[in-house]
């Protein structure tokens, strides 16, 4: 999953979407650095990427991927579903998609010192761009996967995958829809187990 997926999830607990935030920025153990509930937010996010990688209906968007980008495909999946997912907020999320945004903007500021240089790095891309609305948009999308494709050594032609997204989009919609559901019945039962004594502070998932 990508940064709209995971923020939204993570809502509303404060530690958890900062964890959710850093978790990609934060290698081997060194979340054992951070509070405890910093440290649930980054254990959720890998739990996340787990069940996505694993999930049958997410598998089936990165095959659809994967002869043409091979390793890249399952990256280039979870862009697309941040697309969904913003294109489609307000079936998902209670709070307006450009109120969330603000507010995740906002609170990483906050802790902007405790970030690690590569998440500052990208609240400060994210803020001057609000990337989190611009999910929705084809156009952000382009331009996500052509930045992704900059940082890469051997790119695979990421930066082409739009094409895929505009040929099969029902299909990916459809395949995002399912696998939502299912990933949200996931989040709160680890939410349970992680960080149930924090308590909600910006938004509720329906």
């Amino acid at each position: 999953m990508n940064f709209l997926a995971h923020l939204a999830l993570a809502a509303p607990q404060e530690g958890l979407l900062i964890g959710n935030f850093i978790a990609d920025h934060v290698k081997g153990n060194r979340w054992q650095a951070f509070a405890p509930s910093i440290q649930a937010g980054i254990l959720l996010h890998r739990a996340i990427d787990y069940f996505a990688d694993t999930h049958p209906i997410a598998r089936q968007s990165t095959r659809r991927l994967q002869p043409r980008y091979r390793l890249y495909a399952g990256v280039i999946v979870d862009v697309f579903y941040d697309h969904f997912l913003a294109a489609s907020w307000e079936d998902y999320v209670e709070m307006p998609l450009s109120v969330f945004s603000q507010s995740i903007y906002a609170l990483m500021q906050q802790h902007y010192d405790m970030l690690p240089v590569t998440s500052q790095l990208f609240l400060q891309y994210a803020r001057q761009h609000d990337i989190l609305v611009g999910y929705a948009s084809l156009e952000t999308i382009g331009r996500v996967l052509q930045g992704m494709a900059r940082r890469l050594a051997k790119p695979a032609g990421i930066e082409t995958a739009i094409e895929e997204l505009l040929l099969y989009y029902d299909d990916f919609a459809q395949e995002f829809a399912q696998f939502w559901q299912a990933i949200v019945v996931f989040v709160h039962q680890e939410k349970t187990k992680l960080q149930a004594s924090i308590q909600p502070t910006v938004c509720n998932l329906k």
